[in-house]
């Protein structure tokens, strides 16, 4: 059970390095191309023996660029599920904020009742929401629309909107797994990240430098 824990782990670290990749890659070649033909116009200027076949490859790169609306489009669905499948890997690697300041101030039994119960809380937002956006995703597979300067390449609007229901499903899944550790009494809280503690660390480390 751990080795499949770890192998998921490492494939939810990889999914969201390749869609940070891809969203850098996808920009940079598009910022490249709606630049690059201004080169050879300016090289069609200034070299007038080569400048038919220099203004030639302008035009060419300058409709390579026009054609790459998609890009954009591209980018933006990237972002929404790097957006979306990031919440889970946030809740489990403690990094959405937590205010909490009050509630360590009381006891560890107490720690633990506000704990579960702001547990259920999430696990209740996130089963509401994964549950009504799956039904959304089936009106839209019904639907059967393409997605926006997507649709010629086959992407609908279904495929970029299922990680709304599955971003939310394994949100849903961290938080059970957060529950079942607050009831065998391994942590109190929903181990969100603590701003003030990581100040005060970094400070210490300020101070301890010659």
């Amino acid at each position: 059970m751990k080795a499949l824990r770890r192998i998921w782990e490492h494939l939810e670290e990889a999914f969201i390095v390749f869609l940070l990749a891809a969203m850098t890659l996808v920009t940079f070649i598009y910022v490249i191309i709606n630049n690059f033909y201004s080169l050879f116009y300016w090289l069609a200027e200034h070299w007038p023996s080569a400048s038919d076949p220099l203004f030639a490859i302008g035009d060419e790169i300058m409709a390579m660029a026009q054609a790459m609306t998609w890009s954009t489009a591209l980018t933006k669905a990237l972002f929404g599920w790097l957006i979306f499948f990031g919440l889970a890997y946030g809740v489990r690697t403690a990094g959405h904020i937590g205010v909490d300041a009050l509630v360590k101030l009381t006891s560890r039994p107490v720690q633990k009742f506000i704990g579960t119960v702001a547990c259920l809380c999430c696990l209740t937002y996130a089963g509401l929401l994964s549950v009504a956006s799956f039904e959304w995703i089936q009106t839209l597979m019904i639907a059967s629309i393409g997605a926006e300067d997507l649709g010629h390449f086959g992407v609908m609007q279904w495929h970029i909107g299922l990680i709304v229901p599955l971003g939310f499903a394994l949100v849903f899944i961290r938080f059970a797994e957060i529950l079942v550790r607050i009831l065998r009494n391994y942590q109190t809280g929903l181990g969100l990240a603590d701003e003030a503690a990581d100040a005060l660390k970094l400070a210490e480390h300020e101070d301890d430098k010659p």
